[in-house]
């Protein structure tokens, strides 16, 4: 008698498809971000000089890049260390304001889609060629709205103090740090709306995939609002917080000051092995912060079958 055929489990079906999801995907990191990471390794190591007909030439040249990027230029240790910085500041806080923008625009209102197109904009607007005409139409503008622009800057300005809400804030009982924290929110907020495009449109994917069931459930046990968002609306959403931390964090190094001076240095000053440290310790660094933070979100998240 022929053997019958096994036929897959659902388990197996599922990890199949997710393995041919990825594959174009894992084909080009594969064959453009190994290789170029396994070049960018071996330019550290060396000093690299460009031949005039074309090509280069490599020179073994060990630690000395690496020893000369934390010791003796001039403002490496000082770029990446603030970068670190800013990206620990931001990551958190354009998390939790793309979840509360998500709340509010998944709410059912007149002029809801308008509303997510207008947060989604900076996204678009971000690109190099409108950047960059943006910038030459403010170079271009003299006197008119820009002399009202500079006058509206200084007349809010002139209004209260940063002092008197610290004073306030600290007549709450709130620790410095947090203070400090909160004003720093405040004068980045421009940067975060920037930033939490994308961020907000995978909250809303997220919120849409909760079953209704789960807050009728809540309903009928008598969950308060408050008690709802953070027994079943928080958990519901926890995954696809690693999601936009993860995207977060490889945006904020993207854009940060450290991947400047590695350009800088390559194409500028032609050093392209010290420019390769720059790359090689930022990517390192960044590497490390995604698996500490991942870690830790993901023995908290909750995953719906």
């Amino acid at each position: 008698m022929k053997k019958k055929k096994r036929k897959m489990t659902l388990t197996r079906k599922r990890a199949i498809t997710g393995y041919l999801f990825i594959m174009p995907w894992l084909i080009g990191f594969l064959w453009f971000y190994v290789r170029s990471l396994f070049m960018t390794m071996q330019f550290s190591l060396n000093v690299l000089e460009v031949r005039p007909g074309g090509g280069y030439t490599l020179t073994f040249a060990g630690l000395d890049n690496f020893i000369y990027a934390f010791r003796a230029h001039a403002s490496f240790k000082q770029i990446l260390t603030t970068s670190v910085a800013n990206m620990l500041i931001d990551v958190p806080l354009i998390t939790f304001f793309s979840l509360f923008m998500a709340l509010l625009l998944n709410k059912k209102f007149h002029g809801r889609t308008l509303v997510r197109a207008i947060f989604f904009l900076p996204v678009i607007l971000n690109s190099e060629a409108i950047t960059d005409a943006m910038d030459l139409a403010r170079s271009m503008m003299s006197g008119g709205m820009s002399n009202a622009a500079a006058e509206v800057a200084e007349a809010a300005s002139s209004g209260v103090s940063i002092e008197y809400y610290i004073q306030m804030f600290g007549s709450l009982g709130l620790p410095m740090g947090m203070i400090e924290y909160i004003m720093g929110a405040v004068a980045r907020i421009s940067e975060i709306i920037n930033a939490s495009g994308v961020q907000i449109i995978i909250f809303i994917a997220a919120l849409q995939s909760i079953p209704g069931s789960m807050y009728e459930v809540a309903k009928i046990e008598g969950a308060t609002g408050y008690e709802t968002f953070w027994k079943v609306t928080f958990p519901m959403v926890m995954p696809h917080i690693i999601t936009n931390v993860v995207y977060t964090v490889v945006d904020s190094f993207a854009d940060s000051e450290v991947v400047e001076l590695a350009y800088d240095t390559a194409f500028t000053n032609n050093n392209y092995g010290l420019s390769s440290v720059m790359s090689l310790v930022s990517t390192v660094i960044t590497c490390l912060i995604l698996v500490i933070v991942c870690r830790f979100i993901q023995k908290r998240a909750f995953y719906y079958n």
